[in-house]
């Protein structure tokens, strides 16, 4: 869930000191602030599901697997959002302590309150990111992944979707190339049950 919070426009600089005070989650975008509350427990989970197994892939690499409660500030616009889910092996972002910067791998969880903006404004933002090779969509009401995949040539964008009807008779795949990691739809979905229509 997201609402704009009705206040003066804020600087970035206005908001980091504005936001660490805070005892919610706040993201920022041109001067506007915006509250984000918790989503369905199915979201949490398959983002849980996706951070353990990319830890445990990247374990010893230098690289940062971080969750929801991690600030990304995106460049060059200054905005600044919490991923679901966001991975550096950057040496710049080594020692971060308020927010990342040089994200290889972004994830977000959609659900009805965020999924306009996760596949429009935060979409747009982060493509901007020079260190971005991945973003990724992952639905959290059918087993259905989409990416976004930096090409050989920096500029374009590449778009690919998997799914599967029932993961008990077909099970792809979801190569995370910017990590160098192939995973089955089934690890990412454990433990979410989809409603039966």
């Amino acid at each position: 869930m997201i609402a704009t919070i009705s206040s003066p426009r804020l600087s970035p600089t206005e908001y980091l000191d504005w936001e660490v005070q805070q005892e919610g989650r706040y993201e920022y975008e041109y001067g506007e602030v915006i509250a984000m509350t918790g989503g369905k427990l199915e979201n949490n989970e398959i983002a849980l599901n996706l951070i353990v197994l990319i830890r445990n892939h990247l374990r010893g690499k230098g690289c940062r697997i971080l969750g929801g409660d991690a600030k990304l500030m995106t460049i060059p616009s200054n905005v600044y959002y919490f991923p679901d889910l966001v991975v550096t092996c950057d040496p710049r972002d080594r020692y971060a302590r308020e927010f990342l910067q040089y994200p290889c791998l972004i994830a977000e969880v959609l659900s009805p309150a965020t999924e306009s903006r996760d596949r429009g404004v935060k979409l747009r933002n982060y493509l901007q990111i020079d260190s971005l090779q991945e973003y990724i969509l992952i639905n959290s009401d059918a087993p259905r992944i989409e990416f976004y995949r930096r090409s050989d040539r920096a500029e374009v964008w590449e778009y690919l979707t998997i799914y599967s009807s029932d993961l008990s008779i077909s099970d792809p795949e979801a190569q995370l190339t910017s990590i160098d990691l192939n995973l089955p739809l089934s690890l990412i979905y454990e433990n979410v049950d989809f409603e039966r229509t």
